[in-house]
Order: C-alpha cells, then sequence, then structure tokens
C-alpha cells in the first residue's frame, strides 16, 4: 500500500500513537512489532489472541521488547464479557452480580483481584468497567453488563471498581458515555437513539461518570449513540458537544471536567462504520476531542492501521483536523503509558483468588415455591439459549449443565432456540423437552426472559408440564419468579454457575462467605 509520509514524521507517529487496534494470532505478528517502532502506542487484545495466562504474559512481553511503554488494552469487564477466561467462563461475576450484593468493598476486591490478574499478564488498560444505568429492561447489549437500574447504585459501584482496578495499576476506561442504558438497539449491529432530554441525562446518565472522574478514572470510552438533547446530528463518539463540550467542559460550564484519554468504541461497530466509514468515523472522532481509536474487534490486521493512519494525515494536511489537536490526542495516549509504568504491574497487590465466587455465592437470589429437595440424581437441562449479544461473543460457555454433570454424572442437556421454537410451535418443543428428560428433573436455564417472549412461552407451558422444573436465571431477573424452585444468578460467568449448582445440590460450604473487608 503506497503511505503518504515517511514512517520518521512526527505527524505520522502521532497519527499511529492514537489508534488501538487489534490483530490476529496468540504471538505479535512482525507487522505489528514494526509498527510499534514507528509510532504506534497502544495495541488491543482480544480473545482470540489468549489462551492462557502464561502465553498472554509472553506475548505483551513479546510488544514491551519492541516497545517498553506500550499500552496493551483488554475488554475484559468479568462476568459474560470475559477474553481472559474467554474459552471457560470467568472467575469473577459481572456488574449486576456486584451491584445486587450492593457492597462496595466487595466490588473494590474484585475488580483489585481482577487488576491484578491481568497486570500479572502484562495487561495495563482494561476497556472497563460499563458505568451504564440499565434504565431500559429491554436494552440488548447492556443488560448485566451494567451495575443496575438506579443511578446512584450504578455510581458507588463503578466508582469503586475503578479504584478496585487502578489500585493493581492497570488504568480503568469507564464506558460507555454518556450512556448507553436507555436503549433498545444494540450499536454493534446500528446506530441507537436516545430521547431523553438534558435534565434526564444529568439525573440519570451520567451520575456514574461523574462518580468515576471524582474516583480518577484514567479513561472514558465514548459511545455510538444519537442523542438529540447534545447533537441532533452526530453520535457521541464523534461529536464535539458530546465530548468536548460535555465530557471535557469544566463544572463550572456544565460539563464534567474530565482531563483523561478519552477512547472510542469500537469504530468497525456498524453504528459508525455503515454510515461513516471507519477511516471517516476515526477523522470526525478525533476532531470531537477523542484522543484514541479502538479498532480491531472485527478488523484486525495491517492494512486497517495505515489506512487509519493515512486517513489522519490527510485530514491534517487537507485542513480538516487541526494537527495540534492530533498531537494533543498523541500527548495524552503517551501521558497514560506513563501513568501505567510509575503504577507498576499490580506490584504489591495480595492475591484474592476466592473473591469472584464469594461474590456470586453473595448475588444469588432463591425464590422456593416449597421446601426443595436437593438434586441427588442426574437431571436433564433445558438451555433456552438467546441469540449471543456481539459484545458477550459466541465462545465463552455459559449455563450450568457442565457443573451438574460434574457433581452428577449422567447429566444431559439439550439447547432450546427461537428457531426451534418458530418451526415446531411451543407445544411440540416443549413436549420433546418433556420426553427427552424422562423420569429425571428439569433444570430450565434462561437468560432475559423478559425480553424473548418465545422463551416465556416456552417456560409457561414447560412448568405446567413439569411443575417440579428448576429455573435458573442467568440474565437480568426481570421476569416474576417461577418454577418450583427459581434461581437468580444475576450473570452468566462461571463462578455464577458454580453458584447455582451448589444451590441445587446443598454443596455449598455451611459457612456463607464473609462480606470483602
Amino acid at each position: 500500500m503506497t503511505t503518504l509520509v515517511s514512517s520518521a514524521d512526527t505527524l505520522t507517529r502521532d497519527a499511529l500513537a492514537v489508534l488501538q487496534p487489534g490483530f490476529t494470532g496468540t504471538s505479535a505478528p512482525d507487522w505489528l512489532l514494526r509498527r510499534l517502532d514507528e509510532g504506534l502506542a497502544s495495541v488491543g487484545v482480544f480473545g482470540r489472541n489468549v489462551a492462557d495466562p502464561g502465553q498472554l504474559a509472553a506475548l505483551t512481553a513479546q510488544l514491551r521488547a519492541e516497545r517498553e511503554d506500550v499500552l496493551v488494552a483488554i475488554d475484559e469487564e468479568g462476568g459474560d464479557v470475559t477474553r481472559l477466561e474467554v474459552r471457560g467462563g470467568s472467575s469473577f461475576p459481572g456488574n449486576l452480580a456486584l451491584g445486587a450484593v450492593d457492597d462496595t468493598a466487595l466490588t473494590r476486591q474484585v475488580a483489585r483481584e481482577l487488576g491484578r490478574r491481568l497486570a500479572a499478564c502484562g495487561v495495563n488498560l482494561n476497556w472497563a468497567p460499563a458505568a451504564d444505568v440499565n434504565s431500559n429492561p429491554s436494552n440488548p447489549v447492556i443488560g448485566v453488563r451494567s451495575f443496575g437500574a438506579d443511578p446512584a447504585l450504578v455510581a458507588r459501584h463503578t466508582a469503586a471498581y475503578v479504584d478496585g482496578m487502578q489500585s493493581a495499576g492497570v488504568a480503568a476506561c469507564t464506558k460507555h458515555f454518556p450512556g448507553h442504558g436507555d436503549t433498545s438497539v444494540d450499536s454493534h449491529h446500528d446506530l441507537p437513539r436516545i430521547a431523553a432530554d438534558l435534565t434526564t441525562l444529568q439525573g440519570r446518565e451520567l451520575v456514574p461518570f461523574r462518580a468515576a472522574i471524582a474516583a480518577g478514572t484514567k479513561a472514558v470510552m465514548s459511545a455510538h449513540i444519537l442523542l438529540p438533547a447534545l447533537d441532533g446530528t452526530r453520535p457521541a463518539t464523534l461529536s464535539a458537544a458530546a465530548l468536548h463540550g460535555l465530557l471535557r467542559a469544566p463544572a463550572a460550564d456544565g460539563g464534567l471536567g474530565f482531563d483523561g484519554l478519552i477512547v472510542t468504541d469500537g469504530m468497525e461497530m456498524r453504528a459508525i462504520a455503515a454510515t461513516y466509514g471507519i477511516e471517516r468515523g476515526s477523522v470526525l472522532a478525533i476532531a470531537a476531542g477523542a484522543d484514541a481509536i479502538c479498532v480491531g474487534g472485527g478488523l484486525a490486521d495491517e492494512d486497517t492501521v495505515l489506512r487509519l493512519r493515512d486517513a489522519l494525515v490527510r485530514a491534517v494536511r487537507d485542513g480538516e483536523l487541526s494537527e495540534k489537536r492530533l498531537a494533543d490526542a498523541a500527548a495524552r495516549v503517551r501521558a497514560l503509558a506513563r501513568w501505567t509504568r510509575r503504577a507498576g504491574a499490580g506490584e504489591g497487590t495480595a492475591p484474592a483468588p476466592e473473591a469472584g465466587l464469594a461474590a456470586a455465592r453473595r448475588a444469588l437470589r432463591r425464590t422456593a415455591r416449597e421446601p426443595f429437595t436437593p438434586l441427588t440424581s442426574p437431571a436433564y437441562v433445558a438451555a433456552f439459549t438467546p441469540l449471543a449479544n456481539i459484545a458477550v461473543g459466541h465462545e465463552t460457555p455459559w449455563g450450568v449443565a457442565a457443573e451438574l454433570a460434574r457433581l452428577l454424572p449422567g447429566t444431559d442437556t439439550a439447547s432450546y432456540t427461537a428457531e426451534a421454537a418458530a418451526a415446531d410451535g411451543t407445544g411440540s418443543l416443549v413436549a420433546g423437552l418433556v420426553t427427552a428428560a424422562g423420569r429425571r428433573r428439569i433444570v430450565a436455564v434462561v437468560r432475559d426472559v423478559h425480553r424473548h417472549p418465545w422463551m416465556a412461552d416456552a417456560l409457561d407451558a414447560l412448568i405446567a408440564a413439569r411443575p417440579d422444573t428448576v429455573v435458573v436465571e442467568m440474565g437480568v431477573p426481570q421476569a416474576p419468579p417461577c418454577g418450583a424452585l427459581h434461581l437468580a444468578t444475576h450473570g452468566a460467568a462461571r463462578v455464577c454457575a458454580q453458584a447455582a449448582v451448589e444451590a441445587l445440590t446443598e454443596s455449598a460450604p455451611s459457612h456463607p462467605a464473609e462480606p470483602a473487608g
């Protein structure tokens, strides 16, 4: 590909510095190492890049051999969204579980332990926590990734998470500014529109971001959402009114006074890519006040990096983007890299290996219609499976079947989908399920049953046919509890499944875990 300028040019180095690209493979490709030498300052790590902690540590060491101060970023929320444990499920419950417990000391401890593990692998920037207030129960993309629907609760746990993560030497990136919780559209697929007025935004969406900034969050991630109350034309990621006029502006002028790094959400998401294209979108984002361009969840190659680099250089030369604005953005990236080096790699952070499981146990909510007889023989697990959230991904396992089969050998499982319900009819689907289960106890596992009418109908029919059915809700427990026993885990992390199975088999410790100190 023909480049516009020499790799030694300051403008080119600044253009590379503001990019946070992904790549493929479990070791760094040659092209990535070359670009680090030419000025690239950040790299994004995704599930496809992680086999185990030892391999990830070797990968980050490989990057730092080329550039000692490189920012290595990851999207590790814990809970449903995990990259560190993408193939086995997270050792930590997600935000909704922590919000359900509502113990900020526990949230701080969980974030600190997660940060310690990231730091041990050489990761120093985490695109977390999600500070979105999940005010819309139909939200298809946030859900259990939020601490809850109450702004004050979300604010105190966001602040605790930021404090815990950064105490381990890993920079927190609070997202998705100015708040993705009141949407009914996933910005991975389309551009969501939030109709809330400024008063509502100030009293709801912005409350957790103010708390995160007060707690010292080093970075904030913008959302690809359109808020006409702020900007009727451009989504927040591309809006100077949102990024400069609201996030950066001092409190005296009605802003949040944030002076750290502003990172965009993934620019390949269709909310941006399908409307503006990633090159044009990246130029507009930097011009609007963003400092770092996240790209690589789907686009992860050298050509993408060169296209974005050259688009930024061209925009400066054409007068569309201020050279000073680009230089300021690059300077903020480098400043954060310096902070991570001073903060250390989790040195002095005492391990708390059981923090995640203790939190998952405390988050479990149990509703029994009558005294429940624990499972002691093989069960039949019916997983009512919705389409995967893109942020969560398809690789990460969920549900209770594996853990239940480990304790009760002979337990079988099958997945039931909306497509199957539509093709066969709810009655046939449930009849087949009951036949497959035979005399075994049925454990129905659901996620966000309130958002999926097919799932609610199938669950009603199943309970009518088999009243002894146990229900495990691993999403947002918005629908009324049902079944002989209803367990709400507040997330689908591996430890949430473990806590649920302990309750089903009464194999939990005889003494409940103590609150975190």
